[in-house]
């Protein structure tokens, strides 16, 4: 089932591929070779989401210009891509801040307010704070007694 793409579309399909691909590189090689979890969490979510984009930008072009009809998939999957992938990022960066700095090695926010993230009035939804009777048992060994 060959079909011949017009000049323009074969030029604008494979100029797209060719970033895409380009882009996807260079989030690839970043997400390999960058020295921290943080500064890693940069490169498959910048590049590779636009290296991911231009795949559907030029599967967009493909299909207007064999079957004539505009293709809305494509531009609801970049759309969902460009709504997660910072969240994405978010969550990552927020657990990594969590397990690996404390309040006092991390550097003081300009309005003096605070981390979010450390100065919450309670523990987030679903931590199970640690009885402090419970603490004190386990310490000097009751709670194996009763057991």
């Amino acid at each position: 089932m060959g079909t011949d793409l017009p000049l323009w579309a074969e030029i604008a399909v494979t100029v797209f591929l060719v970033v895409a691909g380009f882009f996807g590189i260079v989030g690839s090689y970043g997400l390999i070779k960058l020295p921290d979890p943080m500064t890693r969490l940069h490169a498959p979510t910048k590049a590779t989401t636009l290296g991911v984009g231009g795949v559907l930008i030029a599967s967009m072009v493909y299909f207007y210009a064999t079957e004539g009809r505009f293709s809305a998939h494509e531009l609801l999957i970049t759309l969902f891509l460009l709504l997660t992938s910072p969240i994405t990022a978010q969550f990552i960066a927020k657990v990594h801040l969590h397990l690996h700095e404390t309040p006092e090695t991390l550097p003081e926010p300009r309005e003096a307010a605070g981390w979010a993230s450390y100065t919450a009035d309670g523990p987030a939804r679903g931590v199970r704070l640690q009885d402090p009777l419970d603490a004190a048992r386990r310490e000097t060994g009751e709670m194996d007694k009763s057991s």
